[in-house]
């Protein structure tokens, strides 16, 4: 969002409030709350909100097991397409896993 900050940083900073806000402890954790939004990003095909979605529920706590199950919610409820995306959901685990 680095161009994107430049060019119209009030929107930016409001939509980073926004993410800050709704994924503060409350009756959901933040961990719950970053899983739901990975399955959302699988299930709209928001290639670039997956990645991000999935590290931040790693670092909330979520387990590589309870990402895998929210990427097979997120096939169940988005179709075939959600396959694909829920393929660069498992990468994107692998990936911060692995490091």
């Amino acid at each position: 969002m680095g161009e994107l900050g430049r060019r119209i940083p009030e929107a930016i900073q409001g939509f980073g409030a926004l993410h800050q806000g709704a994924t503060k402890e409350g009756a959901l954790s933040p961990k719950v709350k970053e899983l739901i939004a990975l399955a959302i990003a699988i299930a709209v095909h928001c290639e670039g909100c997956i990645a991000c979605h999935v590290h931040d529920a790693l670092e909330a706590g979520a387990t590589p097991e309870e990402v895998q199950e929210t990427i097979g919610v997120a096939i169940m409820m988005g179709g075939g397409p959600a396959v694909v995306y829920g393929g660069l959901a498992l990468e994107a685990l692998e990936e911060f896993i692995t490091r």
